[in-house]
């Protein structure tokens, strides 16, 4: 089983398994409004890299495993380029965040999500980025650290702007 690069095409079911992932991480229901606004920008970013090489123009990319029993996605695992100002070990301020890494619960313990974000990595590596963050779950975070990644210590907040 590999990991391959997504398309504008697999954008439904990258909208499908984040919200499986967001499921298993906030027990609060929520309406499904945002599900055909995520669809129209993932389909638009990964039409960013149209001979799909990962080369370019592209500043997200999306990598998935499909479900070895049916049609469908089984795992994914998305990441951005992000430019910021450049500092000590990044002079250029490129860096890449990894978001949305999610495994159909029927389909976990396989290995799908090491094979997404690992192919994820190296395409970071081929856009010479030095930087990648995410944000981790408890359950997730064996798999980052076996993968070398390790906590910080830079506190986050958020704001959420009322609408």
């Amino acid at each position: 089983m590999n990991a391959r690069l997504a398309g504008p095409d697999d954008a439904d079911e990258l909208v499908r398994l984040r919200a499986v992932m967001l499921r298993s991480l906030h027990s609060a229901s929520w309406d499904d409004d945002w599900h055909k606004p995520a669809r129209s920008a993932l389909a638009s970013r990964l039409a960013a890299d149209p001979d799909g090489a990962g080369r370019g123009a592209a500043t997200m990319a999306a990598f998935v495993v499909d479900r070895p029993d049916g049609p469908g996605l089984a795992s994914c695992a998305l990441g951005v380029i992000e430019q910021r100002l450049g500092g000590p070990g990044n002079p250029d301020g490129r860096s890449g965040y990894i978001f949305s890494v999610a495994t159909d619960e029927d389909m976990r313990r396989r290995g799908f999500s090491r094979l997404c974000v690992s192919a994820l990595l190296d395409w970071f590596r081929a856009q010479d980025i030095r930087k990648v963050d995410l944000r981790a779950s408890v359950e997730g975070e064996p798999l980052y650290r076996s993968l070398g990644f390790e906590r910080t210590h830079d506190p986050a907040m958020r704001l959420h702007f009322k609408v």
